[in-house]
Parts: C-alpha cells; structure tokens; sequence
C-alpha cells in the first residue's frame, strides 16, 4: 500500500524580476490500496509525474511525505524503494546491453544473486511474451519492446508496489493491450498495488478500480469512475474530467 500525504512541490527558474516559480504539487493526497489500481489522471502538466517521481524517491518534496507499506520514503529511502518496482517515463535501458542484462543489472542493484536474477528474467520473458528479445541489444527496440523491457526491469526484485509514469506513451494498440493485461494479472494474481498516471480516459475506463483526479498540482476529485460522474450527474465521462479538471475560464471556447 503507498500512502501520499499532503505532497507539496514548487520549482524555481531564473533571478530577479525575471523569476518563475510553478507549485507543481499542492497539497497532494491519496492512498492506492494493495490488488488494486490507482490511476492518476489529469491534463499534461497537472502535476501528475512530479507526484510520482516525488513517491519513488527521485526528488524531494517542500512538504508532507509517503509511506510505502507504513515505511517513510524520505527517512528510510532504502527500504521504501526496495518495495517499489518503478517505470518511469525517460525508460533509461542500457542500449547495448541485451534486454536479459538489463533486467540482470538492474536486479543486482537490488541486491539479488545473479543466478535469482537470472532465473527471475527468464520468469518474467515468460509473463511478458518477451523471450525472443531477451538475447538482443535494446538498441533498436521499438517502443513497445522498450516497454516490456523497462516493465521486467522494474519487477525484476519481485516488488509488492508498482510505480508507472504514463506507461502506453507511444505504444500501439496491440502493445497498449498486451500492458494492460499484464497489469490486470499483476492485480489480480499477485495482488501488486500499482499507480500509473496518464492523461488518456480510456485507460482509466479500462483499467483503474480507484481514480484520483490531479489538476493545477491538486488532488481534485477520488473514486471509482461511476463516482466521479455520480459527482458531476453526467453520463460521459469526458464530460466528467472536463468539468472537475479544468476550470470555467479553461473550458470557456
């Protein structure tokens, strides 16, 4: 279970008069229960992935703090990101490692033997239909083999949290699908609590049994889809993201 309390995080650029400052999170809050799937939806530049970089230890917040499975991200960072398997957005494989040495790498950083890795990468080709890519260089892997890849690196060490930051950028339909049935069977058959953002309605549709709405850096709205229309009275949800996300000047044509 990860639990985000009250997250706040402001960015600075330039001095002086011509300063910017931009509170990419203000007071972020939820909780993403384990066997299920909390998506974080909102418009680009919501605050979305400074919310998830923030809950995996990439960055730290100006305020509140996470707690994955009750321990605190920022005290004992260690630990926490040893729960977490995390996807981000950059991917960031080693292009002329082979997908097996990525996922192997990765999994010794985490402090598995190379023979559990191994035999976890293997594992994982499995799930993730991947074996003919496990003996290739992911230099010249498209976007959906990159996806896979990334996706066994990120579980390699077996995490009970998964963190995936708009995941189905530049995937294919069939990619996009073949995901979202990994991400079901991970849910379901192993109880993994996962967190993804995007900003696409149709996969919360599809996917998501818990929603949280993220606009301007702030958790707006929460509930399953049928919630959040309920709150709105409407019969469609793209009216429902448009009418909790943005606001009336935003909508104005």
């Amino acid at each position: 279970m990860i639990e985000v309390q009250g997250l706040q995080k402001r960015f600075s650029s330039g001095r002086g008069r011509t300063a910017r400052h931009v509170l990419a999170a203000d007071g972020v809050g939820f909780v993403a229960a384990d066997a299920c799937i909390t998506g974080l939806l909102g418009p680009n530049g919501a605050g979305k992935t400074t919310t998830l970089r923030i809950v995996a230890g990439m960055i730290p917040p100006d305020a509140g703090r996470v707690l994955v499975d009750g321990i605190d991200v920022a005290r004992e960072p260690q630990r926490a990101l040893g729960r977490m398997g995390v996807l981000s957005d950059s991917r960031g494989l080693y292009p002329r490692l082979t997908a097996q040495e990525n996922i192997v790498y990765y999994g010794r950083l985490q402090g598995m033997a190379r023979p559990a890795a191994h035999q976890r990468a293997q594992a994982l080709a499995q799930v993730l239909d991947m074996v003919p890519l496990l003996d290739r260089r992911t230099e010249g892997f498209s976007q959906g083999e990159r996806m896979k890849t990334a996706l066994a690196r990120a579980l390699v060490h077996d995490p009970p949290n998964i963190i995936l930051d708009e995941p189905t950028n530049g995937l294919d339909v069939l990619a996009t699908r073949a995901l979202r049935e990994t991400l079901r069977r991970l849910r379901d058959d192993e109880g993994k609590c996962i967190v993804f953002s995007t900003h696409i309605m149709q996969e919360v549709q599809r996917l998501c049994d818990h929603v949280v709405l993220v606009s301007h850096g702030r958790a707006v709205a929460r509930g399953t889809v049928a919630e959040l229309m309920a709150q709105t009275g409407g019969s469609d949800f793209e009216d429902t993201f448009v009418q909790l996300a943005f606001t009336d000047e935003e909508r104005a044509p």
